[in-house]
């Protein structure tokens, strides 16, 4: 019988999430960082039941964010080892680990809004696709920076691991910058291999 991919994106994140949960830095920042995680399974699962499932691809990226968002929960995003090691090797005098996670943030809901677009035919006219995915991206983007101002509100203490702004006044524009960036790069150059993966589609599994 074959696996459903999802189960397959479940078996290979659930280890991964063990290792995060494992004396974290800080166990409130910990939750705060990782929750899109247990948010993004839950979504998966229920369109899963609906009849729904992302191309392989797509869920190759899903996997990916989550391992990224995984490892800055665990060590919060300004003290990631390999963001230190690259800091140290470029001469940067900040931890660059949360610009790979901002890139992210922009690149992969970009192809899973493109897919549930292209899929479901939201858009009769093509030349709105960008725009819409885009603006999308940036939307989501300037909504979690806003809860990462709530969390600062609510609670000072926890807010300087949970937002990682290292002393940059700018960091709030760079996180939503470097979204768009994500998208522009999911837009520009992924669509050949989102395109094929979700050609493949109807072999094997029902989607709508």
């Amino acid at each position: 019988m074959k696996v459903h991919p999802n189960f397959i994106l479940l078996a290979v994140i659930a280890p991964i999430t063990a290792w995060s949960a494992w004396h974290p830095f800080d166990n409130l920042t910990w939750w705060m960082e990782v929750v899109p995680v247990f948010i993004g399974f839950i979504a998966i699962f229920i369109a899963q039941a609906r009849g729904w499932r992302f191309s392989n691809f797509a869920l190759w990226l899903i996997g990916f964010h989550m391992t990224v968002l995984l490892i800055g929960g665990h060590y919060t995003y300004a003290r990631v080892p390999v963001g230190d090691w690259v800091s140290h090797l470029c001469g940067a005098e900040r931890n660059h680990y949360d610009r790979l996670g901002h890139v992210t943030q922009g690149l992969v809901p970009a192809i899973l809004c493109r897919e549930i677009f292209l899929r479901n035919g939201v858009l009769a006219r093509r030349g709105w696709l960008w725009f819409c995915v885009l603006s999308f991206c940036l939307a989501l983007s300037a909504t979690y920076e806003l809860i990462e101002w709530a969390a600062a509100v609510i609670s000072a203490e926890a807010s300087e691991s949970f937002l990682g702004t290292q002393g940059d006044p700018w960091d709030t524009q760079w996180d939503m910058f470097l979204a768009g960036i994500g998208a522009l790069i999911a837009l520009a150059i992924l669509p050949g291999l989102h395109n094929r993966s979700m050609a493949s589609l109807n072999q094997g599994y029902p989607v709508q």
